[in-house]
């Protein structure tokens, strides 16, 4: 093999290794992300945000978690016969190029037990948990009604 020859499988070997990192770095991205601060003091928030999967294969969030709460689920509102009830979420997946819409009367975080008073106009960091074990810390701006 002639050095020529070497250099342009490594170069090609070594692209396609380039090309399978940029894939696995691929996170979803959130935006708009807020809390809803209750019109009084409350054990339980919500979260709320559009959360785009700009990657060529799909994801799936599977939990949540945060410094600023005892506990983060993932829920979804349902009416049913003129009765609104909330159900927890296993897992939210998102194909590739789509979004998906956490929004007040929808799908929502539910934020139990705030360690500390959380006052509006503060950020507080929500970690969601995707089905490959990787992790996206997002900033959520505590507010009292919709952005």
């Amino acid at each position: 093999m002639n050095r020529r020859t070497g250099m342009i499988g490594l170069s090609a070997l070594l692209m396609s290794g380039l090309g399978t990192a940029h894939a696995a770095e691929c996170l979803p991205v959130a935006k708009a992300a807020w809390v809803r601060m209750p019109p009084v003091a409350m054990p339980m928030m919500a979260g709320f945000a559009r959360i785009e999967n700009p990657c060529k294969t799909p994801v799936s969030i599977v939990g949540a978690e945060s410094l600023a709460f005892e506990d983060v689920s993932l829920h979804e509102t349902r009416e049913a016969n003129g009765v609104s009830r909330m159900r927890e979420v296993a897992a939210l997946p998102i194909a590739p190029g789509k979004a998906a819409e956490l929004k007040p009367g929808g799908l929502h975080l539910m934020l139990h037990g705030p360690y500390a008073p959380i006052a509006a106009g503060e950020k507080v960091v929500i970690t969601l948990r995707l089905a490959d074990g990787r992790s996206l810390p997002v900033q959520f701006e505590v507010r009292k009604s919709l952005p």
